[in-house]
């Protein structure tokens, strides 16, 4: 007999959290899972803190030679036997009628990906301010192009996405959820639980601060999508231009000619030249004072 639900954890240097991770899926109301923890090369105590769980037959631990986070996660799929996978980011935790709320919403065939909302914690676990952002259900082509509204850590997967779409792409290292994402979302629907049901952890070291590096990925990834038959080109050149202008507020710190490339970028894409234009004498402007 497969468990109802798999879930993922692919962690690597998260030892200081993990516990909390773990045991959030633990105290789950629900209790039909299974939990496969994949080591990608810690070098902290993650061996130890994973040891005690180890006595619940349902827990599983494996450890990998630094494989990345698409490898770490692809093989956790891979070890998995039920017909719903779900992920879980080792500094993060889940609430504990996170399972049961989402599992209902899977009697729609067409459902691919159930998420929920979260609750920001800051690196010790204090609860932070959260702002209330939108989420969307249905086909979500389109809303992904503008802006990604799925917490990685809230979603349950059905298996049959992966064996349509594929899973996590080896060749990205940044952003990897968002290019998933918009795979899935031409073949599945989405739906979400209206409340939150992970706690995500911000604020401390092992958070990537790579950026520009991030922005970079997602455009090469925009791209990718531009080829697919069928694809809306102007949707994909507004997302493009939208990128382009997230990139170029961000290289303000490099100084406004440096700015300025990305803003023209971004109105050749969208064809908001006024916006783009308004932004360049704004950074010309801050710099001489």
């Amino acid at each position: 007999m497969h468990p109802s639900i798999s879930v993922v954890i692919a962690s690597r240097n998260y030892g200081r959290f993990l516990a909390g991770a773990i045991e959030s899926v633990r105290n789950q109301t629900y209790a039909d899972w299974e939990l496969f923890v994949i080591d990608d090369g810690s070098t902290d105590n993650t061996r130890d803190v994973v040891a005690p769980f180890l006595a619940d037959d349902r827990i599983h631990y494996y450890r990998t030679d630094g494989l990345g986070q698409s490898r770490a996660k692809n093989l956790g799929i891979q070890l998995s036997q039920a017909p719903l996978i779900a992920f879980l980011d080792g500094d993060d935790e889940w609430l504990p009628e996170k399972l049961e709320r989402q599992l209902s919403l899977f009697s729609d065939v067409n459902i691919g990906v159930v998420y929920g909302r979260r609750l920001l914690m800051d690196e010790v676990g204090q609860a932070m301010v959260t702002p209330r952002t939108s989420l969307a259900r249905g086909g979500l082509s389109d809303v992904l192009l503008d802006d990604n509204p799925i917490s990685f850590s809230s979603v349950v997967v059905r298996r049959e996405v992966f064996e349509a779409v594929g899973a996590f792409d080896p060749a990205l290292q940044l952003a990897i959820d968002y290019d998933l994402w918009l795979r899935v979302a031409r073949h599945f629907h989405f739906d979400y639980v209206d409340e939150p049901v992970v706690r995500y952890r911000t604020g401390h070291a092992n958070l990537s601060s790579r950026i520009r590096e991030r922005i970079i990925t997602v455009l090469s990834i925009l791209r990718r999508c531009g080829k697919v038959p069928g694809a809306d080109s102007k949707a994909i050149d507004r997302a493009i231009g939208s990128t382009c202008r997230t990139m170029g507020f961000v290289m303000r710190a490099d100084g406004p000619c440096a700015a300025a490339r990305w803003y023209l970028r971004a109105a050749r894409h969208d064809g908001r030249w006024r916006a783009s234009f308004r932004a360049i004498v704004v950074g010309f402007l801050k710099r001489s004072v």
